[in-house]
């Protein structure tokens, strides 16, 4: 009987700690951006013939040592220009998923070549 309860205690947690975790987060590289204007936006339609609008950006990102690296990623709706995100990558430049966070949580070599890069362009 206590083998069983533990066995099932065992495999709530694991049924609790895999709903609670996103899987595209877990293990990737960071980098971060300030939201532009999207570069593209892309209609496509639904099995029942329902409309949804992507919105693509493509631009530069950088890590945490403030290396930069090109993303491409797209959202169901227009981000807020202006936020800042960290992006989720996997193989170097394929984002998985964001988060929005403040300046305050990106990294300074990030944020030194965050500054520059947008007051350049």
């Amino acid at each position: 009987m206590k083998k069983g309860v533990s066995i099932l205690a065992i495999f709530m947690l694991v049924a609790v700690l895999l709903t609670a975790c996103n899987i595209q987060r877990i293990g990737k590289d960071n980098v971060y951006i300030e939201v532009i204007e999207p570069t593209e936006t892309k209609e496509d339609s639904l099995d029942g013939g329902e409309l949804i609008t992507r919105y693509i950006y493509k631009q530069k990102a950088f890590d945490e040592e403030g290396e930069s690296v090109d993303v491409e990623f797209s959202a169901g709706r227009e981000l807020r220009q202006g936020a800042y995100l960290m992006l989720y990558l996997r193989n170097n430049n394929e984002v998985t998923s964001y988060d929005e966070v403040t300046w305050d949580d990106i990294p300074n070599a990030a944020q030194v070549e965050l500054e520059n890069y947008y007051s350049e362009n």
